[in-house]
């Protein structure tokens, strides 16, 4: 199979087959552990089962929803949305201050409308590009990318493998078991062209395969929760059961939230587009945000926490060499099914963690040298070290920085601590405004238009 030009398989406007589609489709939402964040709220909440479940499909249908419209519609990028781990703390706070099961909750959906809408408001105003074009350079970009990679590589050690339910023994070796068929499974897909299609491109699902295997005959997969799965259930406990209440001091405290969100959102786009090599156009960045907001919208209607976009997916598009939009688009079908599919959706979710991050720590070392690759080929000056350093440190330190500490610091520096995205992000842009050369930015902007000529010529017109 031959390589685009951009190093893919498939690019983003390629056609793969409905078949392969739907296969690739499934392999973006098993890597995306999007559950996570719902269940953890769910804890919080003290939410009974059925509004558990009820929770986490709503979720899915969020996620299904957003992915659509992301996709198809506004980013026209292969991206993927799902729960954000920003939000969990705000949500639990604003529940707990605002009568907790006697109106928290409308509280809590009635903030999210809000900012959703003022997310919308960014992007049909034009400002969003604008704020983009003014902070964030390729050098910026770049350094975010990086972050992004380093930050979510702690989460797949520790809260998939060291830290995860179980022997550690043994979730080690499933982690170890699962990432290593991942690589057999690339190798040949590598080493051996005429079977890329089937290993290189399914490289994570043979490993999720593989891994489940091993965990379950080590006994470590719960099939009493796939058994007591309802097989079709719908969604309930949405907008219309909770209500919609708006708070003044709730209102204000997710405009914050979705401010961390953007940025992490932001890092997201800027990894997909170091990996299928197309430089994101003005139209783009307003319009992503619009989508941004509609799926978040979708989600307070639907009684369920804010999406964002997931770099999850930029790692897996560079493993398998397939960027096709059409996998994506599968994908949120995919994540509809599952808010309706109760079985499958009980399967997914009893796939034991250390599967995940077997597949997950690989993932994200991806995603940072796709960062790397695109701050290697920027005309850079001395400041350039600084404006990717300072970043990677505070990146660690937010990271390694002691629960303690974090919890004796004002609520809204707690948000920031929270995402070390954001962080990074934040400093970068500092950095880069105080320290940087502007005459390297121009130079850079310059070089970075001269190599999107290989994009359609209408991308390149609309980004002029």
């Amino acid at each position: 199979m031959k390589r685009n030009d951009n190093g893919l398989l498939y690019g983003p406007d390629d056609k793969v087959s409905y078949f392969q589609s739907g296969l690739l489709g499934l392999q973006h939402v098993l890597a995306m552990d999007v559950y996570v964040p719902p269940i953890i709220i769910a804890g919080l909440l003290s939410m009974s089962l059925a509004q558990k479940t009820g929770f986490l499909q709503a979720a899915f249908l969020a996620c299904g929803i957003g992915t659509i419209l992301q996709t198809r519609y506004f980013t026209k990028l292969p991206v993927s949305q799902g729960p954000s781990f920003v939000p969990i703390g705000a949500v639990a706070g604003v529940y707990l201050a605002n009568g907790a099961a006697n109106g928290g909750m409308a509280t809590v959906l009635g903030s999210l409308i809000v900012g959703a809408l003022l997310l919308i408001l960014l992007g049909v105003s034009g400002v969003y590009q604008k704020i983009i074009n003014t902070l964030v350079p390729a050098i910026v970009g770049g350094t975010i990318i990086t972050c992004v990679g380093l930050s979510l590589l702690p989460s797949a050690l520790n809260d998939n493998i060291f830290k995860a339910a179980g022997n550690v023994n043994q979730n080690i070796e499933i982690a170890a078991i699962t990432a290593l068929a991942m690589l057999v499974a690339i190798t040949i897909g590598i080493r051996i062209p005429q079977l890329q299609r089937l290993f290189k491109v399914s490289s994570i699902i043979i490993a999720l395969i593989v891994g489940t295997v091993v965990a379950s005959m080590m006994g470590r997969f719960d099939w009493s929760v796939v058994n007591n799965a309802a097989w079709i259930s719908l969604p309930h406990f949405t907008s219309l059961h909770y209500g919609i209440h708006f708070s003044l001091p709730a209102i204000l405290t997710f405009v914050v939230i979705y401010m961390v969100l953007t940025t992490e959102t932001t890092g997201t786009w800027f990894a997909m587009s170091a990996v299928v090599g197309e430089k994101i156009t003005k139209k783009q960045w307003n319009r992503g945000i619009i989508g941004e907001g509609l799926s978040c919208l979708f989600a307070a209607l639907l009684g369920t926490t804010p999406m964002t976009g997931y770099s999850t997916n930029a790692g897996v598009v560079s493993i398998t060499g397939v960027a096709s939009k059409r996998v994506f688009v599968s994908a949120g079908i995919w994540f509809v099914v599952l808010g309706f599919f109760g079985k499958l959706s009980a399967f997914l979710s009893a796939v034991p963690a250390a599967v995940i991050g077997g597949i997950f720590s690989i993932i994200c070392v991806i995603i940072m040298l796709n960062g790397l690759n695109v701050i290697r080929n920027l005309a850079t000056d001395e400041s350039s070290i600084y404006v990717l350093g300072i970043p990677i440190v505070l990146t660690m330190a937010v990271i390694l920085l002691p629960a303690k500490v974090v919890s004796e610091t004002p609520q809204m520096v707690q948000y920031l601590l929270g995402s070390p995205i954001t962080i990074a992000a934040l400093s970068a842009i500092i950095i880069n405004l105080v320290m940087g050369n502007r005459k390297v930015s121009e130079a850079t902007e310059d070089s970075e238009e001269i190599k999107s000529t290989d994009a359609p010529k209408e991308q390149l017109a609309e980004s002029k």
